[in-house]
């Protein structure tokens, strides 16, 4: 029998488990991709760098990236990123472009329908 994969950290479970009740409750699609998306392995989550989320998104722009953002690279642009994890000197080069770095709980509780969001991988 293979061995399990997909998160073991139990905060990481209850968040999935959260978003994933709230999207079948609510109808919500973008709540279910969301949880589709942390839940996979450790090796197949995104690791995004500070110069893709540069590179892809625009000014003032909320994106999710449903695996740990890194630090690599410069940030221009003021964005709500929210993600699972995030690298310490990530938080405050997003601070330092005047955006903000939330978690994915706070905000599928502000934005549930993911209005005007972006997924990036």
């Amino acid at each position: 029998m293979p061995k399990r994969t997909g998160p073991t950290n139990p905060i990481l479970k209850k968040l999935i488990e959260d978003i994933r009740s709230k999207g079948h409750k609510e109808k919500m699609p973008f709540l279910l991709e969301i949880a589709k998306k942390l839940e996979k392995s450790r090796r197949k989550k995104p690791e995004v760098n500070l110069s893709k989320l540069n590179r892809v998104c625009k000014n003032n722009e909320t994106v999710i990236v449903p695996g740990k953002v890194l630090s690599s690279g410069t940030l221009k642009k003021p964005l709500t990123v929210a993600a699972a994890n995030f690298s310490m000197s990530a938080v405050e080069k997003i601070q330092k472009a005047g955006g903000k770095a939330i978690s994915i709980r706070e905000l599928t509780g502000t934005n549930p329908k993911g209005t005007g969001v972006r997924i990036v991988i």
